[in-house]
């Protein structure tokens, strides 16, 4: 199977203003590879960002029903892990989501793709 965002990554330091220590992902292979090359594709046409909670988001609001469903799957695997990383360092999944979005997505982020800041602006890298 394609190694996915999340299974290639054992771990996300969460900020200190969260959580000094680091938030390990166990994380299933959750990300069909459909649904992964499907996002991929979008996010090199600009119809899929990344954003600061952790998720992916539609840059323009709409998309077909096939990005939109791979979108919502790998949303779905991204908040299982963010719920077991919360759980297991006594944070909320949404304080996991986000330092996952610092810590290891925006970095990974390629040029001329999205993402949403903190202000909730689309951003092209």
């Amino acid at each position: 199977m394609k190694k996915t965002l999340f299974s290639i990554l054992s771990a996300v330091v969460v900020s200190s203003a969260v959580l000094t220590s680091a938030v390990v992902l166990n994380t299933p292979a959750y990300a069909q590879s459909a649904a992964k090359a499907t996002v991929d594709a979008a996010k090199a046409a600009g119809t899929v960002g990344e954003q600061s909670d952790g998720y992916l988001g539609l840059v323009k609001g709409s998309a077909d029903g096939a990005t939109k469903d791979a979108v919502d799957e790998i949303n779905a695997g991204r908040a299982k892990v963010y719920a077991e990383a919360a759980a297991k360092n006594g944070v909320s999944p949404a304080a996991a989501g986000a330092s996952a979005f610092t810590n290891i997505i925006l970095p990974k982020v390629k040029a001329g793709e999205f993402y949403k800041d903190d202000s909730g602006s689309w951003k092209q890298k």
